[in-house]
């Protein structure tokens, strides 16, 4: 673990002296101060350009990202509506057909009774007796 440690903190030093060095390097340059101030405000003009144009693409690429994200919510939605609206009309139908099964069941139970009734009435009056005329 150790040795990890001086790699990450060598390669931050190594860093930090390298941007010293160039910036002693610009300031020590064979250039006339006024040359030198000039080349920083140069730079400096430069880096805050390319800063600016860095965040322009940013906030392009976030605007984009966020459209397509809008996006695929959007279809989420709709694919959402689309499935409920789907399992309504099933839910429906299944009700219907339910509902259908039912009134056939009570249309057969009602021709049993009504036939039950038929067969007591025919069996009571077949076992009743005519008087028999006698003369």
């Amino acid at each position: 673990m150790s040795d990890y440690d001086n790699g990450t903190n060598g390669l931050g030093w190594f860093l930090a002296g390298l941007g010293i060095g160039a910036l002693v390097g610009v300031l020590y340059a064979p250039k006339s101060g006024r040359e030198t101030r000039d080349e920083l405000i140069a730079s400096a003009i430069d880096a805050k350009e390319r800063a600016a144009d860095y965040a322009q693409q940013g906030r392009e690429r976030a605007s984009q990202f966020a459209e397509q994200g809008k996006q695929q919510v959007n279809e989420y939605v709709d694919r959402g509506k689309e499935y409920y609206d789907r399992g309504r009309t099933q839910w429906s139908q299944y009700v219907e057909k339910g509902k259908g099964l039912v009134q056939e069941q009570q249309n057969k139970v009602a021709a049993a009774v009504e036939a039950g009734k038929q067969a007591y009435v025919s069996t009571a009056h077949a076992g009743e007796q005519e008087p028999s005329v006698s003369s």
